[in-house]
C-alpha cells in the first residue's frame, strides 16, 4: 500500500504547503528584486573618515 492509499489527506497537505511555501519564496524573490540597488549606484567612492580618527 502507498501513503496516499492509507492516508489520502496527509499527502495532500504536504501539496497544500509545498505550495504555500513556493508562493512565499516567489514573494521574498519579488520583493527582494523591487529593492534591489542598481551596481552602478553603488559604485561610487565615498570618503569615510571615522575609520581613519584612530590611525593618526
Amino acid at each position: 500500500m502507498g501513503d496516499e492509499e492509507r492516508d489520502p489527506g496527509a499527502s495532500r497537505g504536504e501539496r497544500i504547503q509545498a505550495a504555500e511555501r513556493e508562493a512565499a519564496r516567489q514573494r521574498l524573490l519579488a520583493q527582494a528584486e523591487a529593492d534591489r540597488i542598481p551596481v552602478e549606484e553603488t559604485t561610487r567612492a565615498v570618503p569615510d573618515r571615522r575609520w581613519r580618527r584612530g590611525q593618526r
